[in-house]
């Protein structure tokens, strides 16, 4: 990826890099930093050294957000192996032969000081042009519950939650998904508003093949749109499941 140069909103510069493997210990500074502002540590699930490393060199792709050569923020994308037992391609529903066209759009870290600049989607936005679609078909991801900013931010790159289940041990995540082949155009024949507190309603929606397109608050809680989908052929407007 060569270099890239963004503007904040108060006008200053930063510098977008591909990041390698003599940028770890300013990688896991930045995520001890983000760690220590968080009210709940129930929001990010922090990579090991060695996770880093392994996307670090050639297991995905890492960018980092310099401002005066200090790191600001960061985010990544990782490829799984296949044959992951917890592969997040079989909780979103992706056929098994094609789970090694999955890439994790994975951990991605913002400065304190530095939130407000719409950096997470920035930095997303980049690494989402950077996708090999010819290896790669599908992102998928996770996000918990009650975590706003990174769910507006996975929505603002056009994925869909298409399940809500305990990943990491015991960690409640919704499961979000993107096919980057999509060619068929989509259109909601249904669609709900549901607590985000309300984990069995939403679970018996995703079941019945629902998906949550974006979130809201509505007197003072948030809430979930869900959609009834239907796919269908730009020149055949029949509808197909």
């Amino acid at each position: 990826m060569n270099e890239r140069q963004l503007v904040l909103k108060n006008g200053e510069k930063i510098d977008v890099i591909q990041l390698t493997g003599g940028h770890l210990d300013e990688i896991l500074a930045l995520q001890q930093k983000v760690i220590e502002s968080l009210t709940t540590g129930a929001f990010l699930q922090p990579l090991m050294p060695e996770e880093f490393l392994t996307i670090l060199h050639g297991k995905g792709m890492m960018i980092g957000a310099y401002y005066k050569d200090r790191l600001i923020a960061f985010r990544a994308m990782f490829e799984p192996e296949a044959d992951e037992e917890e592969h997040l391609g079989i909780d979103a529903g992706v056929p098994v032969a094609e789970l090694s066209t999955v890439i994790y759009s994975e951990i991605s870290n913002v400065d304190p000081h530095f939130r407000g600049n719409n950096l997470q989607v920035l930095l997303g936005e980049i690494l989402m042009q950077e996708i090999d679609t010819e290896k790669f078909h599908y992102v998928c991801t996770t996000v918990a519950p009650f975590n706003i900013a990174s769910l507006k931010d996975k929505f603002a790159h056009g994925m869909k939650i298409v399940a809500l289940k305990v990943k990491y041990g015991d960690l409640l995540r919704y499961i979000l998904v993107k096919n980057l082949l999509q060619t068929l155009q989509e259109k909601a024949i249904d669609s709900c508003e549901i607590p985000m507190a309300d984990t069995a309603q939403q679970q018996r929606y995703l079941e019945d093949g629902w998906q949550g397109t974006a979130i809201k608050q509505v007197d003072n809680q948030w809430v979930v749109r869900y959609e009834k989908i239907m796919l269908f052929s730009e020149y055949n407007p029949t509808p197909r499941t």
